[in-house]
């Protein structure tokens, strides 16, 4: 047995010196037990409850989508099923002029918030990652604030400020108010993606004369965009969803999606309601799908 153990201590010396690391030697009783048939079911019972565990969260999940899609096909008003019917559809296309309105205005405000949020917390992610300054941790601490504060408080706030310089609510405030709460989300993200790549690459374009602003197109952005693009699409989903500051910074001619479905419901659910979240959960699904394959492909490359 001592014998056995120096010759794998000469293999083990040896091979160092060559730069390889052999596996030790097998001993007799040394080494990791054996799994047996009881190691064997354990972790079959631990992959099933895992996996039961994952289904049922993900029917927990999805399942008022599906009742949602198939409700939206019912040809009555009713909760009860009575046909299948293209009705609600119908009535959605054709005959919803105000809802398509306060569709389109949630739709310039979130393309409008969130191309001006991307802009805004890009650059400040940038600045606070490449530059020191004596307020830089204020900044940092300061950008958190809106995610942080409960969105009754943010919406008052803003209503409080917009009648104190005398701004009239409309579609202006409503996007002023989605850019400053958008604004933090793009700044993580994008603070996040510039943590991680490694910032000899900008020393190097330096030393190789490239200017603050041709390192910035060619070379931070580009590393970057996964981050950015990520930030300008969480921006539009949160814009596109906020009921609660938009309800205080709204005025007249200004109503969009959440506050229309809001004023809605106060009569009942109507189907065309359903059919409107079917075809928005569809569109969503379509346009996430080939966006994350991008950022993928994009990240890799």
């Amino acid at each position: 047995m001592k014998k056995l153990r120096l010759h794998g201590a000469y293999r083990a010396v040896r091979a160092t010196l060559k730069g390889i690391r052999p596996l030790p030697p097998r001993i007799s009783g040394s080494g990791p037990p054996a799994t047996g048939r009881k190691g064997h079911a354990k972790r079959r019972r631990g992959i099933a409850v895992s996996d039961f565990v994952y289904w049922a969260v993900i029917a927990f999940l999805f399942a008022p989508l599906v009742v949602l899609f198939a409700y939206s096909f019912n040809s009555s008003k009713s909760g009860s099923w009575t046909g299948f019917s293209f009705m609600w559809y119908e009535r959605l296309f054709l005959g919803s002029g105000l809802l398509w309105n306060a569709f389109g205005n949630s739709a310039i405000i979130a393309l409008g918030s969130a191309s001006a949020a991307t802009l805004l917390g890009s650059l400040a992610a940038v600045g606070t990652s490449r530059y020191s300054f004596w307020y830089r941790p204020y900044v940092k601490s300061m950008s958190f604030i809106p995610m942080i504060l409960p969105e009754i408080i943010v919406g008052v706030s803003l209503l409080v400020f917009f009648a104190g310089v005398g701004l009239k609510l409309g579609l202006l405030t409503v996007w002023i108010a989605h850019t400053t709460f958008n604004i933090p989300f793009v700044y993580l993200l994008v603070s996040a993606r510039l943590e991680e790549f490694d910032p000899s690459i900008i020393e190097a374009a330096r030393d190789l004369g490239a200017t603050e602003v041709q390192t910035l197109l060619r070379i931070i952005l580009p590393i970057t965009m996964p981050g950015i693009a990520s930030g300008f699409l969480t921006a539009v989903t949160l814009s596109l969803e906020d009921f609660v500051i938009t309800f205080f910074v709204a005025g007249p001619g200004s109503t969009t999606l959440p506050l229309f479905i809001y004023s809605a419901i106060r009569f009942g659910v109507s189907p065309v309601i359903n059919a409107l979240s079917a075809v928005m959960v569809a569109g969503t699904v379509l346009l996430i799908y080939p966006a994350r394959n991008f950022l993928k492909a994009y990240a890799a490359h």
